[in-house]
């Protein structure tokens, strides 16, 4: 398989490490088009991967052309490729909020995969949710999926709409979950625990309670139940937590990144 990557940025790279420990491609199969000299000789030196400043070069002979660019470079990104991909080539975008229609006008291609990748990606621990265009064959699609293992787990929607959604979710969801870490280590100093105690125990306590919803099988609430005695501590503070509006506002939060993604997919 060969891979291009318009964008040499932190989830270019994530995902083009996740490829390479896979062995799903060697070094010399990759090829990343950045604008960014520092970032061109940080790839190169640390993968072996060819990287140029010049996108319509990288795309040379690549079955997936990964987009990893901002939504607002897309413009640019247009004028230097449009009508320039192989009918062969599938374009692969993890842009927030362009929709597949945006891309294969603004391409002149047809063959379009729109994913929502997550920061997580990073350590091989990321979720993706991605849909594709009907010009997309299937060895194309075979060929994203295993490219999305790599990084972690993935799921296929047919119908965009759910990316959206997915990006409020999955896509946004690392920040809420770092600023529920945040706030859970600061009110253990603020209790008194030393700050490294409440950082070890706050980390543990999030990943401990993920990795047992993901194994039980049990239901969130389920589990929760299993925690709270009668007039006990934890009850205590769930009422608290309920007073303050919190599951409230974590669906306002994801209803107001939905909203967003909707926006940015707009113009």
């Amino acid at each position: 398989m060969r891979l291009a990557f318009i964008g040499g940025g932190t989830m270019a790279e994530a995902i083009l490490k996740g490829v390479l420990a896979a062995k799903l491609a060697g070094p010399t199969d990759i090829s990343v088009g950045e604008p960014v000299a520092a970032r061109r000789d940080l790839l190169t030196g640390d993968y072996g991967v060819a990287a140029t400043e010049n996108n319509l070069e990288a795309v040379k002979g690549a079955d997936l052309v990964v987009l990893a660019i901002k939504p607002q470079d897309l413009p640019s990104l247009f004028d230097q490729l449009k009508g320039k991909l192989d009918a062969g080539q599938t374009a692969v975008s993890i842009i927030a909020g362009a929709k597949i229609a945006t891309l294969s006008t603004g391409l002149n291609h047809g063959a379009v995969i729109r994913v929502m990748p997550n920061t997580p990606a990073q350590i091989g621990e990321g979720m993706s949710v991605w849909t594709c265009s009907k010009e997309v064959g299937e060895q194309a699609r075979l060929l994203a999926q295993s490219v999305l293992d790599t990084v972690g787990q993935e799921v296929y929607v047919d119908d965009e709409k759910y990316l959206d959604m997915a990006t409020a979710v999955s896509g946004s969801g690392p920040a809420y979950v770092f600023l529920i870490i945040e706030a859970l280590i600061d009110a253990g100093v603020y209790v008194g625990l030393p700050r490294e105690t409440s950082r070890i125990a706050a980390l543990q306590t999030i990943y401990g309670s993920t990795k047992l919803v993901m194994e039980s099988g049990k239901h969130p609430a389920e589990l929760k139940a299993m925690v709270v005695s009668p007039a006990g501590t934890t009850a205590e503070g769930l009422q608290a937590l309920e007073r303050a509006g919190v599951p409230a506002a974590i669906v306002e939060a994801v209803n107001a990144a939905y909203l967003k993604s909707i926006k940015l997919g707009q113009g």
